[in-house]
């Protein structure tokens, strides 16, 4: 799971989406945005003081704060929500662009409304449900607060009134022919699944094909926002094939998206922001530029070295790419590197990094297997930094090709000294990020707050002049809306998870699974080559939240570590999200090097071959993801 498909939405979208007039309706859309926006903004900087005090009061004072996790966890549903509608619009919620994008413009604002159509399809059945939810969590109190259940709760139906309206407000934009043209489809769609019901109902679980395969699939491919293509088909399945309540949805949603342990999803976004904004990898990169810049394929260890820092502190690809990019592509272009070469290594590097804690993949499947947080931070290094050096032996054959005769020399020691004290402040968090959990100071979830208030007192204080004021607001309303799209998609996906459970699917998945052909090794390369497709067509996080509870268990019984599996998905999704034509997060790659995607499509298998290699070492060596444990 990452973000970058968020941000490559987000660049579309804005794209594409349709000039605004001051009419009245354009008003009242400025307005609410305006309005979830501070709202929101106020909740990030509230989890953020929250889960600080409770640090300082557990670790200096010694007296802890037993209601601080109580509160956090109620505020964060309604950041979840918020920053759900925010994405809703704002059109950022994580969508697979690459058919939408190989159509004609006219079809292009076919599918912007098909997107649109479909989440105010999903909001509006969801809407009573809802709110029976909501009357549902009246008998539930609070342990610490002895507040109602409703009070957190609230926050499900409220965010579901702030996306419908804003759907309704963003539709009159479009094309009447085109609403009347997707209403229909959707209308024949519902009649299809009422009148079929019967026989759909008969089918058993061959009725998951239609709903799962078939509805979903066409729904994701016509670029319908994933978390909404899940929500619409689970719903259509139930309504069409069982008795079950659409608020046992809305109850499965609120449960996915409400363990603790993703409140780190938030926190490390807005610390990537931070350390962006900041200068913390601008500096970075600038000393490891000084000390490996005149050695062949110099920059490129430059690069591969700064995304696995980097990746140690963000927790995001997009964000990482982004803090690396602009600063060393001028330098390599300079040098010779053609841009395909440049969109290749950094997309290369963004899959190798994976694994770095905090990952956010990571922190999703910790919440969703119960392996522990700390385990998975302190194994996912070294299969990182194996994958870097296998890409270093290509990217120095690839430099005697690219690079033209320039010789470069050697930076004075002067140089390199004062580039290494200026960055010692930077270079300082990733490791204290790691002690804090090591040492017991602050959970994982708590522990991005340690690396956020660092952030801050470095913009403030060594590196003055990188946080300005005006920067705060944006940063705190891209952190709600970006997290917003990642935990609403871990909900739809928990779900249509549990729909596919109640039908018995997940027990015969496990079956068979278990009985695959050669054992343990034909269960590891069946699990990488499906986890490559899943992380190309699905991101990271909803894959790892669909099959991780289906698939690990499996693994355990075949005497595979739970750690190692981890690792070993994760990288295959890595690759399926960086490999061309599906992979979102290549094109997020491209957007940011501001490279056409078509340059890196030739150079870029290179590349994904030797980390398809270096991840079947990782997956039968063990000992490179569990050695240190």
């Amino acid at each position: 799971m990452t973000a970058a498909g968020a941000h490559l939405t987000l660049s579309a979208g804005d794209e594409i989406e349709a000039p605004l007039s001051e009419a009245p309706e354009f008003i009242a859309e400025r307005w609410l945005r305006r309005g979830v926006e501070i709202l929101a903004a106020a909740v990030v900087l509230a989890e953020v003081g929250i889960l600080l005090s409770g640090i300082v009061a557990r670790a200096v004072f010694h007296r802890p704060l037993i209601w601080s996790d109580e509160l956090a966890s109620i505020l964060f549903l309604w950041l979840a929500m918020l920053g759900s509608a925010l994405a809703v619009q704002r059109g950022t919620h994580m969508r697979l662009t690459f058919f939408v994008f190989l159509m004609g413009p006219r079809a292009q604002r076919w599918a912007e409304t098909l997107a649109v159509g479909t989440t105010l399809a999903f909001l509006g059945l969801a809407l009573h449900p809802a709110y029976e939810y909501l009357q549902d969590q009246a008998f539930v109190e609070t342990p610490a607060l002895g507040w109602s259940g409703m009070v957190r709760a609230l926050a499900i139906p409220f965010g579901f009134v702030i996306a419908f309206a804003s759907c309704l407000l963003r539709i009159v934009h479009h094309e009447k022919r085109d609403l009347i043209g997707i209403a229909a489809i959707m209308a024949a769609i519902a009649g299809g699944c009422y009148l079929a019901a019967p026989s759909l109902t008969a089918m058993g679980q061959g009725a998951l094909l239609v709903f799962f395969i078939g509805l979903l699939g066409a729904s994701v491919m016509a670029g319908v926002p994933i978390a909404f293509a899940f929500s619409l088909a689970t719903s259509a399945y139930l309504l069409t094939c069982t008795s079950t309540p659409l608020a046992v949805v809305v109850g499965r949603m609120d449960e996915g998206m409400s363990t603790l342990i993703l409140l780190a999803v938030p926190m490390f976004v807005l610390l990537g922001q931070l350390v962006h904004t900041t200068g913390l990898a601008r500096v970075m990169v600038e000393f490891l530029a000084a000390l490996l810049g005149h050695v062949r394929a110099g920059m490129s260890y430059v690069l591969l070295g700064a995304m696995l820092l980097v990746s140690g502190i963000s927790g995001s690809k997009t964000a990482d790419m982004a803090a690396v990019a602009p600063v060393l592509f001028p330098e390599m272009r300079k040098r010779g590197m053609k841009d395909g070469e440049l969109v290749s290594l950094l997309a290369a590097s963004g899959a190798m990094s994976e694994t770095i804690p905090p990952s956010i993949v990571l922190i999703a499947i910790a919440s969703v297997t119960g392996i522990s947080i700390a385990a998975l931070f302190t194994a996912g290094i070294l299969p990182a930094i194996v994958l870097a050096v296998v890409l270093g032996i290509v990217a120095r054959w690839r430099a005697g090709r690219e690079e033209d005769a320039t010789v470069v020399e050697r930076a004075p020691f002067s140089l390199v000294r004062k580039t290494f004290m200026v960055a010692l402040p930077a270079l300082a968090l990733p490791f204290v990020i790691r002690s804090a959990v090591v040492e017991g100071v602050a959970t994982a979830t708590e522990v991005s707050t340690i690396g956020i208030a660092y952030a801050v007192i470095a913009g403030l204080f060594i590196y003055r002049g990188g946080l300005k004021w005006k920067a705060v607001l944006p940063m705190l309303v891209q952190t709600a809306s970006l997290s917003g799209a990642i935990l609403f998609i871990v909900g739809a996906a928990s779900a249509m998870g549990w729909a596919l459970t109640q039908s018995g699917f997940s027990h015969d998945l496990a079956v068979k699974m278990a009985g695959v052909p050669g054992g343990a090794t034909g269960f590891m390369l069946i699990s990488i080559v499906a986890f490559i497709v899943l992380g190309s067509v699905l991101e990271g996080i909803p894959a790892i939240v669909l099959f991780g509870p289906l698939l690990f268990p499996i693994a355990h019984q075949l005497g595979i570590h739970e750690v190692h599996y981890a690792m070993v998905v994760i990288l295959a999704m890595g690759l399926g999200l960086f490999a061309p034509p599906f992979g979102l997060c290549y094109y997020a790659a491209c957007i940011i090097g501001q490279v056409p995607s078509e340059a890196g499509l030739k150079r870029i298998w290179l590349y994904l071959g030797v980390l398809l290699l270096g991840l079947v070492a990782i997956a039968f060596i063990p000992w490179i993801s569990i050695g240190f444990l």
